[in-house]
């Protein structure tokens, strides 16, 4: 942990769970942190799940279909077999009575669990998948780089692989509408940045770590830079990214029940179990490695939307996820498919922790774009 978080006198939210393990997080005088001052005073106000919502999101379909006319699809949905992106996708077929082709990019880490869920999905509602596969040698080089460069931000390999195939699948084959599960109702809290929570895929720090540490050239790698997919595609091309669940009534326990019993559709145990290494990296590496809890963010979010009492969080969040065991089983895994030895996966494991600061990037820039983004209210959650 950073000599900034060890000098700071621990406290935790009244409310939430949200702590000082956030080196920068601010309390006010009876102990509420920011998160919970912005989700009461910029996310609720301007969320919309009742009639409101529901008229929203009937214009919205409206317009989708309209757009799609003579199409074979008329949206694209990324979908990874988890619960947000799962429950978005049946919002589009049986609430918007949308087309959508699902996409789902293979980065070689995907669950049984997720495959089944997924194949359930495309099975149940009749419509169709496209895989990409990332080229697993690439995968495997870039997420190696980034291991040995100890940063705390270890999933922005995968998301830029997710994203950046999602985005440009839809601009080469002219598809306008983008849905995804992003939501406020399990997100209103957004993790930190010291947490992992680099706001965008910044193909300069991409190429800087890489650079430094990887081995193989990136031929196929997809990876769209933050400025193109939000200015140039979105705001120029007008590609249009939509949240569907955002205008729905959207309660976790609800929504696992509904794909369960219309789908069997299979619950995760917690948020992003959908990947092997996402599992690994915020139930293991990061909260080990940095300190960082990523369910802390996960839980406070329960928290403000009344989905999980405090105590509850409080309770759950003392022990780890899963159980000793089986991390070490994922440790020997992870470093197997990595073509490492554990003993050097250790090594870098102990290795001194860093920051994106030690590499070239230019957060200065997604900064200015996110705080832009905040002040025309296209971004309520709070991005520190």
């Amino acid at each position: 942990m950073t000599s900034k978080l060890a000098e700071r006198s621990y406290q935790i939210c009244t409310r939430c769970i949200m702590d000082t393990s956030d080196p920068n997080i601010v309390f006010d005088d009876a102990g509420l942190c920011e998160y919970c001052h912005n989700f009461d005073e910029q996310i609720l106000p301007n969320w919309h799940t009742d009639e409101r919502g529901a008229r929203e999101l009937d214009q919205l379909a409206a317009d989708i279909r309209k757009a799609g006319e003579g199409k074979d699809f008329d949206c694209i949905i990324g979908l990874s077999g988890g619960l947000d992106s799962s429950y978005a996708t049946f919002v589009a077929c049986e609430r918007m009575g949308l087309r959508p082709l699902l996409f789902h990019v293979d980065a070689g880490w995907n669950t049984d669990q997720a495959v089944g869920n997924i194949e359930k999905l495309v099975d149940g509602l009749g419509i169709e998948l496209f895989t990409e596969v990332v080229n697993w040698q690439e995968m495997k080089d870039l997420q190696t780089a980034f291991l040995k460069s100890q940063i705390s931000d270890q999933d922005l390999p995968q998301d830029g692989a997710f994203f950046s195939a999602l985005y440009k699948f839809a601009r080469s084959h002219g598809i306008k509408y983008v849905l995804t599960g992003s939501n406020y109702s399990t997100e209103c809290c957004r993790e930190p940045e010291e947490w992992g929570g680099y706001p965008g895929i910044d193909k300069r720090l991409f190429k800087g770590i890489h650079k430094r540490f990887g081995k193989r050239e990136l031929k196929t790698f997809p990876l769209v830079d933050i400025m193109i997919y939000k200015i140039w595609y979105q705001r120029v091309l007008g590609m249009t990214v939509v949240k569907p669940l955002n205008l729905v009534p959207y309660v976790k326990a609800e929504a696992e029940a509904e794909l369960e019993r219309r789908f069997d559709w299979k619950r995760f145990q917690h948020k992003h179990h959908e990947s092997r290494f996402t599992r690994f990296y915020e139930d293991y590496w990061l909260p080990r490695k940095f300190g960082y809890e990523k369910r802390r963010a996960h839980f406070s979010s329960l928290i403000m939307t009344g989905q999980m009492t405090r105590e509850d969080a409080i309770d759950r969040i003392s022990r780890p996820e899963m159980d000793e065991h089986f991390l070490k089983q994922e440790l020997e895994y992870v470093a197997n498919k990595l073509d490492l030895s554990v003993d050097e996966l250790q090594e870098i494991f102990e290795g001194e922790n860093k920051t994106f600061r030690d590499y070239p990037n230019k957060r200065w820039a997604i900064g200015v774009g996110a705080t832009v983004m905040r002040l025309l209210g296209l971004e309520r959650r709070l991005f520190r």
